[in-house]
């Protein structure tokens, strides 16, 4: 098979849960533990760094990668979806893994996936893995799929483990309280290895210190630890930067009171990312990694460039301003509601479309009335029809037509919008996709 037929093949094969859902999902780490039995356990022949949490996943793992290449290190990047290409799930020093690596993978192992029958995501990882170890990365950056606990990635052992935060996603999963879907993301904590967890949240901050307690393993909260001074926006004749100042609650985390970055990523929401990437970053130093302040400041200002990570804030065209962003649950959508009233416009033209298994409810009620809603369907089995979407949305004083495709919705948008309005698209990751 080619490239396009492989791809292809690992669709339409096993199944995918971005496609389909919670079908997808299995409840043990079973096929991914015999699948990397099979190709001699490459999890174990390099260092890593296990990231999980809601929010912010993604960002602080490409944030992580980019300071640890800048700082000289060969560096593996596991992450999930992808918006364009299979291949930028599993990168080295910002590279896409190479077709011809796919191609020759899945033909060695075919015979392994038709007696394991795994899903399309412990494929994945197996494959992420495999090449990993081949490539002999100095060390890897992995990101959990959904959850932690029983995600295909957990049966690494890392220098470190992260949790972001934890937010209402996936409730069908994880569970539908805070505290279960916490539960499920502590469960990549391992005996003595310390954990970063990014946001003290109250209500569930004490299931993670149990379990850190549990396993003897070190626990720091980097919201507790580092403190935001200041940000704000500085804009370029060609780039935009988000100028934030931290100051270090504890003296061993930087050398001076106060610290100033520059980052590419734009959303104000990265503060709380950046705050959880700088305290690994003190982690990783202790375990022996050279990376200077000047290696974090360069890496953080073009994460984008370094890593290719897209989808963040990200400005689409600028006549008219058009800027997508893939938040797509409660706690996301509100961090894009808070950058959206930080721009300057005059009417606000609102691209969305949505997966049917998410709790519509407790986002459309967060979005605003004031609003020109397009309303279309991610090209995938899980996208919620456009007019299911119209007609939920209106019960919330939303109103807007409903589109055909995202590619419609979009073009339609950009060309009713005036020359100060603002275009936004989201709801969904695949949206975005879709979009950029």
């Amino acid at each position: 098979m080619n490239y396009k037929q492989t791809v292809h093949y690992l669709y339409s094969q096993l199944p995918l849960f971005t496609r389909v859902g919670q079908s997808a999902y299995k409840a043990n780490l079973d096929n991914t533990i015999e699948l990397c039995s099979r190709l001699g356990n490459p999890q174990h022949k390099f260092k890593s760094v296990h990231i999980a949490g809601t929010n912010g996943k993604g960002s602080t793992s490409h944030m992580l990668a980019a300071v640890l290449q800048t700082a000289g290190y060969k560096t593996g990047l596991y992450t999930s979806p992808h918006l364009k290409d299979f291949r930028e799930r599993i990168r080295i020093n910002g590279a896409m893994i190479s077709e011809e690596e796919v191609i020759a993978f899945v033909a060695a192992h075919q015979g392994d996936f038709d007696e394991v029958s795994p899903s399309f995501f412990e494929m994945t990882v197996a494959l992420a893995f495999d090449f990993f170890a081949r490539e002999k990365v100095d060390i890897a950056i992995i990101e959990v799929g959904l959850g932690g606990r029983l995600d295909s990635t957990n049966i690494i052992t890392p220098l470190l483990s992260i949790v972001t935060n934890i937010g209402w996603d996936h409730m069908n999963i994880l569970g539908d309280t805070l505290q279960l879907i916490a539960a499920e993301k502590a469960g990549i904590i391992k005996p003595n290895i310390p954990v970063i967890i990014g946001e003290y949240q109250p209500e569930v901050a004490g299931i993670f210190i149990e379990k850190a307690n549990l396993e003897k393993s070190k626990i720091m909260f980097a919201s507790e630890l580092l403190s935001e001074v200041e940000h704000h926006l500085s804009a370029g004749e060609d780039e935009h930067l988000l100028e934030v100042t931290l100051k270090s609650l504890d003296i061993s985390v930087f050398r001076l009171p106060e610290v100033s970055f520059h980052l590419d990523l734009t959303g104000t929401y990265q503060v709380k990312n950046l705050k959880t990437v700088v305290l690994a970053v003190r982690e990783l130093r202790m375990n022996g990694f050279e990376i200077s302040e000047g290696h974090l400041k360069s890496a953080l200002s073009k994460v984008g460039p370094l890593t290719g990570l897209h989808g963040r804030w990200e400005t689409l065209s600028k006549h008219p301003l058009t800027i997508c962003d893939t938040g797509h649950n409660p706690e996301g959508i509100q961090e894009v509601l808070k950058n959206i009233a930080a721009v300057k416009f005059d009417q606000l033209h609102f691209v969305i479309g949505m997966v049917n298994d998410k709790d519509l409810s407790k986002i459309l009620g967060k979005l605003p009335a004031n609003a020109i809603y397009y309303f279309c369907k991610p090209d995938i089995p899980r996208g919620l029809e456009a007019e299911s979407l119209k007609l939920k949305a209106e019960s919330f004083g939303l109103h807007g037509e409903a589109y055909t495709s995202v590619k419609e919705a979009l073009w339609s948008a950009q060309q009713n919008a005036g020359e100060n309005d603002l275009v936004f698209v989201g709801g969904s990751t695949f949206v975005v996709a879709e979009a950029i």
